[in-house]
């Protein structure tokens, strides 16, 4: 798709999606020199961290007064050019207080750039386990729940509100950042997809992250609205409950947090599940709604599970909760194996969940709570 020219530059075959960079009405077009003064030439203390494509690094725009996230796509990724150009041309359209809004970008010096508004309080993830590494401080339920009530509002408009359907593809806290405010924005859109509405389930190979990967879509590659909202699901669960998705159970084997809020669910006594960090400070209702949508959504089925506008509308409180079994059912699905390099982080089968079957996952724990799979490949992340 991508080509290197001459003079370091990159640009694409397609002379249409050329005139799409240059003529876009949102971000602007820097040059390499402007993004290397605002990032002291990309020096290690600028370094805000670094992902599955490229580096992130904090620069601050003298013409403009703004301090910026700058993101430097790694050069021998495939799949960040991928998402380069993808983010410039698509992404750079949406509008949304809820998502992380593309200022410019550059491709120049041989290098992609890509620039975004700055989120001064970082991802969720920080917060949400920062305070149990002694790091930080603990995230106020009140916080937590206008950052869930600010992502349901942000995938309601890519699922079913922009001109496209957007299918992110990667819903996760790394990936929810937040403003000044302890707003909530979803960014990365690195392995989103565009579908028409009501297209239904799109077939690709496999991409995601493990714990937050529908498990239809792990065993087909059929990525749908269905498979982001169960991201948004485990996403849910796991801001109410203050736990990774995927925790070392008996025997080695690793209980998905669905599986185990569920079985409190099923108990009737859901509220259990909340993170004991919080000391009891929640709004009750607020976080039995928060946990009941997050397993409705993360419904093993699913073509039971309910739309964004569904799930949003019970979080708002303006329909009542479902009712969902005592015990979390069964995926009906025919599991058949993957053929992905298990010497990478060892294999693992999904059998649904619940009274009459478990979701397990074996092999090296550790690398699979830290491993994003990249259409196909295996990458930290």
């Amino acid at each position: 798709m991508w080509q290197k020219q001459g003079d370091g530059n990159f640009s694409n075959d397609d002379p249409a999606m050329e005139d799409v960079f240059e003529k876009g009405t949102g971000p602007k077009r820097f040059r390499y020199s402007e993004l290397a003064i605002a990032t002291d030439n990309f020096s290690d203390e600028r370094k805000l961290g670094e992902g599955g494509f490229g580096s992130v690094y904090r620069g601050f725009l003298k013409e403009s007064n703004l301090e910026v996230a700058i993101k430097r796509v790694s050069k021998g990724s495939k799949q960040g050019k991928k998402e380069y150009a993808f983010e410039v041309t698509i992404i750079s359209r949406l509008r949304h207080r809820n998502l992380v809004q593309l200022i410019g970008w550059c491709h120049g010096g041989g290098e992609l750039l890509l620039v975004y508004e700055l989120m001064p309080n970082g991802s969720l993830d920080a917060h949400l386990y920062g305070s149990k590494n002694g790091t930080g401080t603990v995230l106020p339920w009140k916080v937590r729940h206008e950052i869930v009530l600010g992502l349901g509002s942000a995938l309601l408009y890519l699922h079913q509100e922009w001109e496209q359907c957007v299918l992110h593809r990667d819903i996760k806290p790394s990936n929810v950042m937040l403003d000044a405010s302890f707003a909530a924005k979803l960014g990365d859109f690195g392995l989103a997809r565009l579908v028409d509405h009501g297209r239904g389930a799109h077939t690709t190979v496999l991409a995601g992250t493990m714990g937050y990967m529908d498990p239809e879509c792990m065993n087909t590659g059929r990525t749908s609205t269905e498979s982001d909202v169960y991201s948004f699901g485990v996403l849910l669960l796991e801001i109410a409950c203050g736990r990774r998705p995927l925790a070392l159970a008996e025997e080695e084997h690793i209980v998905h947090l669905a599986q185990w809020v569920w079985s409190m669910y099923g108990d009737g006594r859901v509220l259990d599940a909340a993170d004991p960090w919080l000391e009891g400070d929640f709004d009750d209702q607020e976080m039995e709604r928060v946990m009941v949508v997050g397993l409705w959504s993360a419904h093993p089925d699913r073509s039971l599970r309910p739309s964004i506008r569904q799930a949003v509308s019970v979080l708002r409180c303006e329909q009542p909760l479902p009712i969902l079994p005592a015990r979390m059912p069964v995926a009906t699905f025919v599991y058949v194996p993957l053929q992905l390099d298990a010497s990478s982080w060892g294999s693992y089968g999904v059998i649904g969940g619940g009274s009459s079957g478990t979701e397990t996952m074996t092999g090296r724990s550790v690398s699979l709570r830290s491993k994003t799979l990249v259409e196909g490949q295996v990458t930290g992340r």
